[in-house]
């Protein structure tokens, strides 16, 4: 069976910055499964996979456009502190933010000066060249839960094992 549309995928994978710097990787970890052509992956990642089977392995380097967008210094704001609504502020903390069309924006904490807290709604990863390497290790149809996963908010997918009311930090309860 190839990847294709709808089909579930389950692949082995490292990556790292255009530098060599080491970004994430299921070694070690269950293999990641997705459910192909939904978005699911980087669009250029799932590209290069589109049409392989079982056992293909990949190397596939992706422009920042092409992985997670340019990085826009207009997403970055310094604010003071009292703002924020907490005494407590740390780096890489979030927080979520409305923009002027009244989109919500999720906002990392990347520097702290006094009361001057800097936020920056980049992703984390924007702006970087990436290089994804690794192998596709499943290629099957998918399970009914599969093709349509609980989902609490969509704040986290619903696949972080825990339930609203339990609070996974990652919806919006």
């Amino acid at each position: 069976m190839v990847v294709s549309k709808d089909k579930w995928v389950k692949i082995n994978y490292t990556v790292k910055e255009e530098n060599g710097t080491f970004v994430d990787s299921s070694e070690g970890k269950e293999p990641l499964g997705y459910l192909h052509g939904n978005g699911n992956l980087i669009a250029a990642l799932e590209s290069a996979l589109e049409g392989k089977s079982a056992g293909y392995k990949f190397d596939v380097t992706c422009a920042p456009k092409d992985a997670y967008g340019e990085y826009y210094d207009s997403l970055c704001s310094v604010v003071d502190k009292e703002l924020l609504g907490t005494d407590e502020v740390t780096l890489g903390m979030n927080f979520r933010g409305s923009m002027e069309n009244g989109n919500t924006i999720l906002l990392r904490v990347t520097k702290i000066d006094g009361d001057k807290i800097t936020l920056d709604g980049n992703h984390e990863l924007a702006g970087k060249t990436l290089r994804f390497t690794g192998e596709i290790v499943e290629v099957r149809e998918p399970t009914e839960e599969e093709l349509n996963p609980p989902s609490c908010c969509g704040g986290c997918g619903g696949n972080c094992g825990e339930t609203c009311d339990e609070g996974c930090g990652n919806c919006c309860n």
